[in-house]
């Protein structure tokens, strides 16, 4: 024959001590649960991370304007560099740039690629396979830049960097063997 339990015999914490300590918890978690650290009073992006993004969105409206001299040189590409410049510029607006921005020419901007400035419709190759190869080496540059930085920075612009330069890297087998 079983044994009726007892309701002396419970097990566990009761509901009158989880309803005493379970507000103080929820403050307690609330309270450590805030920004990344003492210099960081708010949620929003550190000042090396605005940094990061400007740069990021600078070189992607540096690509565009590659793109743009390519198009304007060689009109016959168009159709097949549209779609590409189109991501560099959703590139850019990723990264905070994009439309009425016009991507940096200051010698106050450090860098490297800044001495590598967009090439004129001038300098620009005259043979079409020369300046996809051209767009293929400022592609591959960027994407290998932007995989070496990724590592330095924190979780969301981590994953939008190598977003964009897997991207990238995709757009150089286009430029380079996709279409050719």
């Amino acid at each position: 024959m079983p044994f009726p339990s007892s309701p002396r015999a419970r097990s566990g914490p009761r509901r009158r001590s989880l309803l005493a300590v379970g507000p103080a918890a929820l403050a307690l978690a609330g309270c450590t649960a805030g920004g990344d650290g003492p210099g960081d009073p708010e949620d929003g992006p550190s000042a090396a991370d605005r940094r990061a993004r400007a740069r990021a969105a600078r070189d992607s409206e540096e690509l565009v304007e590659r793109y743009d001299a390519v198009i304007a040189a060689h009109p016959g590409l168009a159709e097949r560099l549209r779609p590409l410049r189109a991501e560099a510029v959703r590139h850019a607006q990723a990264f905070g740039g994009g439309p009425g921005r016009k991507a940096s020419s200051s010698p106050s901007s450090s860098s490297p690629s800044s001495s590598s400035a967009a090439p004129s419709a001038a300098a620009v190759p005259a043979d079409d396979k020369d300046a996809l190869v051209s767009l293929a080496v400022a592609e591959r540059e960027l994407a290998d830049r932007r995989a070496k930085a990724l590592l330095d920075m924190p979780g969301e612009l981590a994953r939008l960097l190598a977003s964009v330069a897997a991207a990238g890297a995709a757009h150089v087998y286009l430029l380079t063997e996709g279409g050719a």
